[in-house]
């Protein structure tokens, strides 16, 4: 079972999305609703993934995701930023900053999980 973490201020879609992936016996799901909680997060479960949004209050997604990258415990997980900012600049920073891909919300969850088995797939 792959762990992977949400870290969205957006408590009823991390719930959705956390019941329809785990729902599927493949995942187990963890939330962290702000940037910093999030990177606590990361460091004490060692999630196989990352759904990162990039707008939330306080520690912003980009800063999280370079904080993240930057650190050798959590360097290595992937990280798909999945985000209401659909901006072709937004892209790009978040790519440039070691991304594994970028989604933009509303997603079907059939294609969000298609997107984090083929991360997934290519780490294991």
């Amino acid at each position: 079972m792959k762990r992977v973490l949400m870290i969205d201020d957006e408590k009823e879609f991390c719930m959705v999305v956390k019941q329809n992936l785990e729902m599927k016996g493949d995942y187990r799901v963890d939330i962290a609703t702000d940037g910093k909680s999030g990177i606590a997060a990361a460091l004490h479960h060692k999630p196989d993934l990352i759904l990162l949004d990039i707008i939330m209050p306080g520690m912003g997604g980009f800063d999280v995701l370079r904080e993240l990258k930057n650190k050798r415990e959590t360097t290595s997980i992937p990280v798909i930023m999945l985000t209401a900012v659909g901006s072709e600049e937004a892209k790009e920073k978040a790519l440039g900053l070691y991304d594994e891909d970028y989604v933009v919300k509303p997603v079907l969850l059939s294609d969000l999980d298609a997107k984090i088995r083929t991360v997934l797939s290519r780490r294991f």
